[in-house]
């Protein structure tokens, strides 16, 4: 397995030198009250200005059902995915959330720099990205994510599990 694989964590390290590998992240960061916000009529990205119209408090988990969700788990790698704009996340790191997760295998696209990523990590918030959520409704949830236990990697295949009522 790719480290990137289906639903998996990515550590800082993927791109900040000296970033926290896998087994560094608090686990803390990957388990709590998730919100799950319905993006099914975004079409390209997620902006602040998408973000505004939702309730969001410090130390949520902030996951992304799009139009990505339709996407098989065997399809050809779609180029042109559902992401969040560097806007959203700045916004998001405003917000002080503890981690944010979308329903495809990158959280952003053709950003040499990797503003969205970069933005996110040295804000210590968590990515969660390749989450399968076309099943699930909008709503709040107790999310329990919990990557593979290796060591010094700067991503790792992780089970996510969202559970209803447990609040």
């Amino acid at each position: 397995l790719n480290t990137h694989t289906g639903t998996h964590v990515d550590a800082p390290s993927h791109f900040l030198k000296d970033g926290k590998t896998t087994d560094e992240i608090h686990l803390g960061r990957l388990i709590g009250k998730a919100v799950v916000f319905d993006m099914l009529t975004i079409g390209d990205a997620i902006t602040d200005e998408d973000l505004e119209g939702y309730e969001i408090d410090e130390g949520d988990i902030v996951l992304f059902r799009t139009a990505n969700s339709a996407y098989g788990p065997t399809d050809q790698f779609e180029k042109n995915f559902i992401y969040l704009h560097a806007s959203g996340a700045r916004y998001l790191m405003q917000k002080k959330v503890k981690a944010v997760g979308i329903d495809y295998l990158g959280i952003e696209r053709g950003d040499p720099e990797h503003t969205v990523h970069t933005t996110l990590m040295k804000a210590d918030i968590a990515i969660i990205e390749g989450l399968r959520l076309g099943h699930v409704q909008a709503g709040t949830y107790f999310l329990v994510c919990l990557p593979i236990s290796l060591i010094g990697l700067e991503a790792a295949p992780a089970r996510a599990i969202l559970l209803s009522g447990a609040l």
